[in-house]
Formats: structure tokens, C-alpha cells, sequence
């Protein structure tokens, strides 16, 4: 019984001490969670302030610094240059040509003659009724000295006067239907082409010559209907012509009011002034101003990059002694080619990234 009683206290023993070690344990491993919990919120807490650089790799970027500039939008139109003075020079009367005068190239004036038509028939009959004329100024002449020495009928005298002055009449017509037998230069300019040959048949209407004065030059164009209302006279344009490598600043002379019918345009005119390297029918561009803003923040439209459909571009800025990234939600405003009219949202004097900035976010950390 003492021997039972003994063994039933040495067990209650051995659990009491093994029931007070677990109590213990727990107590210890709890303390060390809650400690190992505070050191994972303290590095964390580092991690955040310090962004651990040590281990964030820094992307190459180029930035440009943004600056207020003139900007201008186009209308973009193809003419041509044209001469205001372009004539086909023809005949005034039929007949056969039996002399050119000119050649190609040559410079000519205003009722220069380019070419004779046959005129014997008119000449033989000019040298006749001046041959008529001629006698009767005489018979005038006499009847004149008699008639004021009061011999004679005033019917005589009234006679010869009247013959005298019929027949210079003729003269004057005939000597005008004579001219028309000569191919004159209604302009002055250069041939730019000599039709007619020797024994061909002149004809009104047909041409012979083409003279064309290089010194008033024009550019034309034809502008589609939908910009009708954007382009007036005296909007300013710029005139390429890539022929010759020249480009040229001046004002819309002339903007139609109305639209053709047919290819539902309207039809602008440019001034040129005189210039040896331009030619008629030489291809010109127009780029005609119909939107201008003279201190205009404006961008390469390739480093615009689009979040939810709204615009926005990465700048560089110093932050803690570091360049960092920034994003930056923009306004657009017009577009032409590769540049673009920012509104708002960027500054003068900012810089923004122009290579690189594919992938960069707010804070990231780059360098030039």
C-alpha cells in the first residue's frame, strides 16, 4: 500500500514538472514571433525610405529641356507655279507663212513681230489706191487755188475734197488689214516655243507661237472643300519647291468664294517674284498657317505615351540628390507631323525624357 502510494507521488511529480517546461516553451517561442514580427516591420520600414537602391538598376535615358517656341499648324496642298502672262500666239488673218523672225529662247517685246504672212495681194492693192491718192491731192490742190481765187463752183471744190479724203481713208484701212497680216507679240516675255514653219497656213485661232514672260510667276492650287472655311485671302503660307531646294514665306493673293461643282475645291493664287530658277508648271508645296500660337510648349509627338486614353509624358527631376522619373498628365493641343502643342500640364524649362521612357514609372531612378 506505502509502495503504491509512493509511485502515485512520484508520477504526479514528473507530470508537474513536465506540465511547467511546455508553459514556458510557449511563453519563449511567442516572444521570439513578436520579436521577429517587429524586425520584418523595421526593415520593411527601411526598405520603403531607403528603396534599397543597392539592388534597383538604373536605366539610361536623354532628356531635352522644354522651351516656349512658335507654333504653327498646316493645311498641306500640292500646286503648281504658273505664269500669269502664258499666251498662244496665232494669226489675225489666214494666209501662208513666209517669214519667222524669232527663235525659241529669245526675249521679245510687247508688238514685236514673231512672223510675216503673205500680204503681196494687200501691198499691190495699198500701191494702187496710194497712186489714186496721189492724183487726187493734186486735182485738190488746184481746185483748192481756184476756188479761194473765187473760180469754180463750190461743188468742185467740195468734189475734190471729198475724193482727196475718201481715198486716205482706204489708204488707212487698207495699211490696218496689213498689219494683220503680221504675227506680233501681244506680251513681253521669252518664246518659249515656235509652232509655225516656213509655207505653213496661218490661221486666227490656231497657235504659232507661245511666249510666256517668266518674270510674273504665280502658284496655284486647288484646296478641298472640307478646309474651305480655314483658308481666306491674306492667310500666310509657306511655299516649298523641292526642284530647286527654295522655300518661301509670303500671303494668299487670292482664295476663291466659291466651289467648284466638280472637284469640290477652291482654287488659291500665290505671288512670285521674279526668280531665273523658277518655271512654269514646276511642282510646289503649300503649307498654308490656319491655326498659330506664339508661346507654345511644344513636344515630339513620339514621346507622348497614353494611359486609359489620356496623354501623358515622363520628365526627369532631382529628388534627394538622385534623377528620378516623373510622370506627368498632359493636355494636348493641335498636332502637325512630329510636334505637338501641350495646353497644360508641362512647363518651360522642364525636362522631359525623350529616349528610354518606354516602361518608366513615377520615382524610378535613371540617369543621362
Amino acid at each position: 500500500m506505502i509502495k503504491r502510494y509512493f509511485s502515485l507521488l512520484m508520477f504526479t511529480a514528473v507530470l508537474a514538472a513536465c506540465g511547467g517546461g511546455e508553459d514556458k516553451s510557449a511563453e519563449k517561442l511567442q516572444k521570439l514571433k513578436k520579436e521577429r514580427a517587429d524586425l520584418d516591420k523595421q526593415i520593411a520600414d527601411l526598405e520603403k525610405q531607403t528603396k534599397d537602391t543597392t539592388n534597383i538598376k538604373q536605366k539610361t535615358v536623354t532628356v531635352a529641356t522644354v522651351q516656349d517656341t512658335l507654333f504653327e499648324h498646316y493645311i498641306d496642298v500640292q500646286g503648281s507655279v504658273d505664269a500669269r502672262e502664258n499666251v498662244d500666239v496665232s494669226a489675225k488673218s489666214p494666209g501662208v507663212i513666209t517669214n519667222i523672225y524669232v527663235k525659241e529662247g529669245q526675249r521679245v517685246s510687247k508688238g514685236q513681230t514673231l512672223a510675216q504672212i503673205d500680204d503681196q495681194v494687200m501691198r499691190s492693192n495699198v500701191a494702187e489706191v496710194k497712186t489714186q491718192l496721189d492724183l487726187a491731192n493734186i486735182a485738190f490742190e488746184k481746185q483748192q487755188r481756184l476756188w479761194n481765187q473765187k473760180i469754180g463752183t463750190e461743188m468742185q471744190y467740195l468734189t475734190a475734197k471729198n475724193q482727196k479724203e475718201s481715198l486716205e481713208k482706204r489708204i488707212s484701212t487698207l495699211n490696218d488689214q496689213l498689219a494683220l497680216n503680221r504675227i506680233v507679240s501681244p506680251i513681253s516675255g521669252t518664246v518659249d516655243a515656235v509652232i509655225a514653219k516656213l509655207g505653213d497656213q496661218a490661221a486666227p485661232g490656231a497657235p504659232s507661237f507661245r511666249v510666256v514672260n517668266t518674270s510674273n510667276l504665280k502658284v496655284v492650287a486647288n484646296v478641298a472643300e472640307s478646309y474651305a472655311g480655314r483658308v481666306k485671302t491674306g492667310d500666310p503660307v509657306v511655299i516649298v519647291l523641292p526642284d530647286i531646294n527654295k522655300e518661301i514665306r509670303t500671303k494668299i493673293s487670292f482664295a476663291s468664294k466659291v466651289i467648284d461643282p466638280l472637284s469640290r475645291t477652291i482654287k488659291v493664287e500665290i505671288p512670285l517674284a521674279a526668280d531665273a530658277a523658277l518655271r512654269p508648271n514646276m511642282i510646289a508645296q503649300l503649307k498654308i498657317v490656319d491655326y498659330v500660337a506664339p508661346n507654345a510648349v511644344v513636344v515630339p509627338v513620339g514621346v507622348l505615351q497614353y494611359s486609359m486614353g489620356k496623354p501623358y509624358v515622363i520628365t526627369a527631376k532631382k529628388s534627394n540628390g538622385k534623377l528620378v522619373a516623373e510622370r506627368k498628365d498632359v493636355e494636348l493641343g493641335q498636332t502637325y507631323n512630329d510636334k505637338a502643342e501641350i495646353k497644360s500640364g508641362l512647363s518651360a524649362g522642364e525636362q522631359i525624357v525623350t529616349t528610354g521612357f518606354q516602361g518608366l514609372n513615377s520615382n524610378d531612378l535613371i540617369k543621362l
